[in-house]
């Protein structure tokens, strides 16, 4: 059996300017590189080990990868175009306090974020959905069992989530927060409702 962790990357400088990053690539600041620091000694005191890391291609997911596996001594992390956070269209690079001007009735709101649906040019949770799938059917070929870590991006990331447990793309947004730097647990033997290992604050 193969148990799949993800973690968020760190803040970024979009995230610190309220700026919609999608594919954006801006590194990490300071807090970002703290909080990375911080989920990457919470795995070693938890004595989590991998035997695999994968990260998105973007910098913010990669310095946090790098921070991780730097602390933990593991295996170099393997840059996975799956992982890449949605691509956003029109929506990259605007103020994340415009999303319900600029989308108006096409938004989901939550108590800890606004979701845009389907804007031009944006992937949507379905896409996501569907991105997913092709990700875990190739961890499954590869990784048969062991600890996996996949450094991932929020929406991408919850997406994983909904796909390996079977959920509504949905409930899943309505559900929980996927904060940066916190990290989920997918396995057979933890329910849905048990995925969150660690929550950075």
């Amino acid at each position: 059996m193969v148990n799949i962790f993800i973690a968020r990357h760190g803040q970024d400088v979009d995230n610190r300017n309220g700026i919609l990053n999608g594919h954006r690539d801006l590194p990490l600041t300071e807090k970002g590189i703290a909080e990375a620091h911080q989920v990457a000694d919470l795995i070693s005191a938890a004595k989590l080990h991998f035997d695999a890391v994968y990260t998105s291609p973007l910098l913010r997911a990669s310095e946090t990868a790098a921070i991780i596996t730097t602390v933990q001594g593991g295996p170099m992390p393997i840059k996975e175009d799956l992982l890449i956070e949605r691509d956003f269209g029109i929506m990259t690079g605007k103020k994340v306090a415009d999303i319900s001007m600029l989308c108006a009735s096409d938004i989901l709101i939550t108590d800890m974020a606004t979701y845009f649906l389907e804007p031009f040019g944006a992937e949507t949770f379905p896409d996501l959905l569907k991105r997913s799938r092709l990700l875990l059917d190739k961890l499954e070929k590869l990784h048969p069992s062991g600890n996996i870590l996949l450094v991932a991006h929020g929406d991408i990331g919850k997406m994983l989530y909904a796909e390996y447990y079977h959920l509504h793309w949905e409930e899943v947004l309505m559900q929980f927060h996927f904060g940066n730097c916190d990290l989920l647990l997918l396995s057979a033997d933890s329910p849905a409702s048990a995925s969150h290992v660690f929550q950075i604050r």
